[in-house]
């Protein structure tokens, strides 16, 4: 029997300095064949930025006629540009039994679980170990002034009230337990019946087999 299974989506989301992205580096770095989903936006390329690679650059009306044509999975507004995921090719991916990984945040993971596509979403959210030890990790980054960070907090406590709307839920307070917690998820999802699509004829064709 050929290992045929359907595509996963697989929603990682956290607070901001919970470690979502180094997280999201080791599962990739586990399995080179996981792929990110490519947003569409509204915002202008960036220098570097390729069409298909980064980002899907599409205008305003463009962006609004494929949402009311049912054609993103999930979109959000932010800071006065649009953002989405085009349906088309993770509904490819999905019957191609290629997995695709989602960095969003509840809203977004709410928006792929709600869709017609949620049944192939399996969702895990990371929590900080303490607030405090957020912020010192935000603060260590030396990016952002006092009152972003401060605003960031307020965010991250919005963000953390939404953890049991999710299927798995990570304490990442240990980097190395935390990615091996990630592969043992993905390795247990991927063997679910249902998402086994070649398993009911196999075993059909096995019921069949003459035993002598």
């Amino acid at each position: 029997m050929t290992n045929e299974r359907s595509g996963l989506l697989v929603i990682l989301s956290s607070p901001s300095g919970a470690g979502k992205s180094t997280l999201a580096r080791r599962l990739m770095a586990w399995d080179p064949s996981l792929r990110f989903s490519v947003s569409a936006t509204t915002r202008r390329p960036r220098p570097g930025e390729v069409e298909g690679e980064h980002y899907y650059f599409r205008s305003i009306g463009e962006f609004r006629d494929m949402v009311a044509r049912d054609e993103m999975l999930e979109h959000a507004e932010v800071f006065g540009n649009f953002y989405g995921t085009p349906r088309g090719p993770i509904e490819e991916a999905i019957r191609a039994g290629r997995d695709t990984l989602f960095d969003v945040d509840w809203q977004g993971g709410q928006q792929i679980r709600a869709s017609s596509l949620g049944a192939n979403a399996v969702s895990i959210f990371v929590l900080p170990p303490s607030l405090a030890e957020l912020e010192r990790r935000l603060v260590g980054r030396g990016q952002d002034t006092p009152e972003v960070i401060a605003g960031r907090m307020e965010k991250s406590r919005a963000e953390i009230s939404h953890w049991a709307e999710y299927d798995y839920v990570i304490v990442n307070d240990d980097i190395e337990r935390s990615a091996q917690a990630l592969t043992t998820i993905l390795t247990a999802e991927r063997m679910r019946r249902e998402r086994q699509v070649g398993l009911g004829p196999f075993v059909r064709a096995l019921m069949q087999e003459d035993s002598k």
